[in-house]
């Protein structure tokens, strides 16, 4: 399997001037813990995540350094400095993560994996001749384990089978199912859905993929519903 097989397609990203406010708002109502930043022609050229957003002035979390007198001062002024523009600046592109590990679309998962472990990454943007197509995480990973093996001679017709169900879905309003909660394996579709989700979206998503040839069989995983403290 390659990193197409699992991606999550519908990737929310932002612009290098989107402010930091906004990406906040982002991560904090679409439940994510970080966001592609891309310009204009959908090329990365950054990741801006919670931890690029941990120590700011606003929450009075900004770092705070002693100056010592000592050789490295110099050094250490281009920390404070570098350390301050994280701590303030108020757009995207002074706050992201500028060097982004990326991967292509055609990449091995054992590759994905390995970057994912070596890099201490929580993701990856996908790409296509250098322009976002994905993004692939750790979580999607984990999903493609749970829905078990399958020999390279099958994959190009599961793909194919993922592919018409999310072009399927994508145009029912009522189907809200992400393409990162949908793994095909040898003709198994695995779906992932909230537990909240009613037995009539349970059942059209059912026979949605029923209705896709090749399919064999389809099981459903039910997640459950997050609970938050009460305030």
């Amino acid at each position: 399997m390659r990193a197409m097989d699992i991606m999550t397609t519908e990737v929310i990203t932002v612009a290098p001037t989107t402010s930091v406010q906004e990406v906040a708002k982002l991560l904090s109502e679409r439940g994510i813990s970080g966001v592609p930043v891309v310009d204009a022609d959908n090329r990365v050229v950054g990741i801006l995540s919670e931890g690029d957003l941990l120590h700011r002035v606003e929450t009075g979390t900004e770092r705070t350094t002693r100056e010592r007198r000592s050789w490295w001062l110099d050094s250490l002024a281009s920390n404070q400095a570098r350390d301050y523009v994280k701590s303030h600046a108020r757009t995207a592109r002074d706050v992201m993560t500028g060097d982004v590990i990326s991967v292509d679309e055609m990449t091995p998962l054992a590759d994905v994996a390995m970057l994912l472990e070596t890099k201490r990454v929580k993701r990856l943007p996908v790409l296509r001749e250098g322009k976002l197509v994905g993004i692939v995480s750790r979580a999607n990973l984990v999903r493609a384990i749970a829905a078990g093996s399958v020999h390279e001679d099958a994959i190009r017709d599961d793909r194919a089978i993922r592919s018409q169900l999310l072009n399927e879905l994508n145009r029912r309003a009522w189907a809200k199912v992400w393409a990162a909660d949908i793994i095909v394996q040898d003709g198994v579709v695995h779906l992932w859905v909230g537990a909240e989700r009613s037995p009539e979206e349970l059942n059209a998503l059912r026979v949605a993929a029923e209705n896709i040839p090749g399919v064999k069989k389809v099981e459903e995983h039910l997640m459950p519903v997050p609970t938050f403290p009460a305030f």
